[in-house]
């Protein structure tokens, strides 16, 4: 069985794979000093809970914060006796190499919403993904990952609005009912919400524009449901995208004998 590992800034999500389709998805915070025994009691407990009695013998691991993975080889080590791939490691294959500036570090998390966007809805794409950063990632014709665009994600946009000014309040990230708030809250809320559609849509303008292809516009993370209401801002919108491409990358080089 793989136990597939999505280490984000914020959340780490872990979801077990059985080959066909995701047996369960849990969250915990992202949180470097976590032990391996710390992993390995929450998992276990949630398994017994949900009861799932699989046993996990492949794990894959994409992560943005380095200094998690190291607890995360230990925990694979100690209790599924198994050595994780880890992606963008120089062992981890990819199904397409990207085609960026030479000595260039494509993030984890771009690499496998690549594989992952490619493998279900071919090349041509841009996907943007609503995470601690608002990330957009272009997707060649072949699969390529080849650029695209960072911008500071909504919750953090949020945070730093709140702290830099005193006397405005943290506020729910959701759709206001019009546009002109009436009063301090609905004025953050509808900044938030149509300052982030208006750059999503911007953004995939350009990019579409400079490409000089038709795209489609592929959503993901926790906010991309939200701001679809925004009015044709995605083609489709995926929920799972990061586990499912952990599980091509996982494929590609269980195929290519790398694992």
């Amino acid at each position: 069985m793989l136990l597939c590992v999505d280490c984000g800034n914020t959340n780490t999500v872990f979801s077990i794979w059985d080959g066909e389709e995701f047996l369960a998805t849990w969250r915990t915070s992202t949180e470097w000093q976590r032990t391996a025994d710390q992993y390995f009691v929450w998992l276990t407990t949630l398994m017994k809970a949900s009861a799932i009695e699989a046993k996990i013998d492949e794990v894959i691991i994409s992560s943005t914060v380095p200094r998690v993975v190291f607890n995360l080889r230990v925990l694979c080590n100690r209790y599924f006796d198994c050595r994780p791939i880890v992606v963008g490691k120089p062992d981890c294959l990819l199904p397409v190499n990207p085609r960026v500036e030479g000595g260039t570090q494509v993030g984890p998390d771009r690499l496998v919403n690549t594989a992952g966007s490619y493998d279900r809805h071919g090349g041509d794409l841009v996907v943007v993904d609503f995470g601690t950063a608002t990330t957009f990632d272009v997707v060649a014709h072949d699969g390529a990952y080849v650029g695209g665009v960072i911008a500071p994600g909504v919750n953090l946009s949020l945070e730093a609005l709140h702290q830099a000014a005193a006397a405005l309040p943290h506020v729910d990230v959701t759709k206001p009912e019009k546009v002109i708030g009436t009063n301090t809250v609905a004025c953050m809320q509808s900044g938030i919400f149509w300052g982030y559609v208006g750059l999503v849509r911007e953004v995939t303008g350009q990019i579409r524009a400079e490409y000089g292809r038709d795209m489609r516009i592929i959503g993901t993370g926790g906010l991309a449901p939200l701001f679809a209401q925004g009015a044709g801002l995605f083609d489709l919108i995926e929920d799972d995208l990061t586990m499912h491409g952990l599980t091509v990358i996982h494929a590609y080089n269980k195929e290519q004998g790398a694992t």
